[in-house]
């Protein structure tokens, strides 16, 4: 059956096709604010999990550097200190600042996600750098930008299972936060990349909160319990030192493998370069594409951007540390 479209019909079909809005009259799409190309300042509010952390840290140095870099944008960071409530008291003070864009790596991803969705509902972007709350990007928040937890743990995990432990053996892992998506999708991902060598055992697993003390007394704790680890697996650079001095307190030789790749002399590349880790997997920051996506929304006044971007990651081994130190 032939079906023949006429006026308005016509016209409604011919403009959704072009991505038009239509309700009842046609509509260009809307940008993500409605106050970009402003003249004036232009305010980022980031809310930081815990500034005490090397790599939060880090995170606050690339994108105060990105930020400088364009004209009439402001970054301001509030730090929230490894606490859910100070975190949700400082996203709702930059909804009451009306803050251009939010920018927010949440301590723990349920307890932040009323707050991203009142920072939504105000109608402020919220972009979720490297940890995300609960929900779909482009929806209960604009977008995320971050490292694929799980592929960088599996890389780990089969670096383990190939080049580590070929002939078999038992490995460890310490965990981060667990209430955090990076700590959840860490120690899945290295679960999955040891399965290709079945003579490889995970004896021992235990959350230390992404903190070197609490890694120095967990695995401490795990040598004991099983003086045969032979590898240990950190998900974060932080916890890879602490468990390097528990082995060496132990007068274990054991592999540790650390996350983050962060640079200067208590990071993991240089630990790498020393001899006393075996590797450790870059987490890039996503300062640069987050300033990068803010300019798109504020600047080119952007009706959608990407809803996921995934920074990649570099294993750092012997073979490459030294050559990566200072850069």
């Amino acid at each position: 059956m032939k079906t023949t479209l006429r006026g308005s019909t016509l016209k409604a079909v011919l403009l959704a096709g072009a991505g038009l809005c239509i309700a009842g009259t046609a509509y260009a799409a809307e940008p993500l604010v409605k106050a970009c190309a402003k003249d004036g300042q232009f305010v980022i509010g980031f809310s930081q999990a815990n500034n005490a952390e090397p790599y939060r840290q880090h995170v606050n140095d690339e994108l105060e550097a990105a930020a400088k870099e364009v004209p009439g944008f402001t970054l301001q960071i509030a730090d929230g200190a490894g606490n859910v409530n100070t975190q949700t008291s400082q996203v709702d003070n930059f909804i009451t600042q009306k803050v251009d864009i939010l920018l927010i790596s949440p301590f723990e991803a349920a307890p932040l996600t009323p707050a991203v969705k009142r920072a939504m509902d105000a109608g402020i972007p919220v972009i979720e750098l490297d940890r995300k709350t609960v929900g779909d990007p482009g929806k209960d928040y604009t977008a995320f930008i971050g490292g694929d937890n799980f592929k960088i743990a599996e890389e780990a995990g089969k670096y383990t299972a190939k080049t580590l432990l070929p002939d078999g053996g038992e490995a460890a892992v310490l965990q981060g936060l667990p209430s955090s998506t990076p700590a959840v999708e860490r120690l899945n991902g290295f679960k999955e990349g040891v399965k290709g060598n079945p003579k490889v055992q995970i004896v021992a697993e235990q959350a230390a909160d992404w903190v070197p003390d609490k890694a120095q007394v967990a695995f401490a704790a795990m040598l004991q319990a099983h003086p045969d680890i032979r590898v240990l697996y950190a998900s974060n650079d932080m916890m890879a030192a602490g468990a390097l001095l528990a082995a060496k307190g132990a007068g274990k030789d054991v592999k540790i493998i650390g996350t983050d790749g962060l640079p200067g002399p208590a990071g993991g590349i240089e630990a790498v370069a020393k001899g006393d880790w075996v590797a450790t997997f870059t987490y890039p920051t996503g300062a640069k594409e987050a300033i990068e996506m803010s300019k798109k929304i504020l600047l080119d006044c952007a009706t959608e951007v990407d809803k996921t971007v995934t920074v990649e990651t570099t294993a750092i081994t012997a073979e490459n540390a030294k050559q990566l130190m200072g850069k």
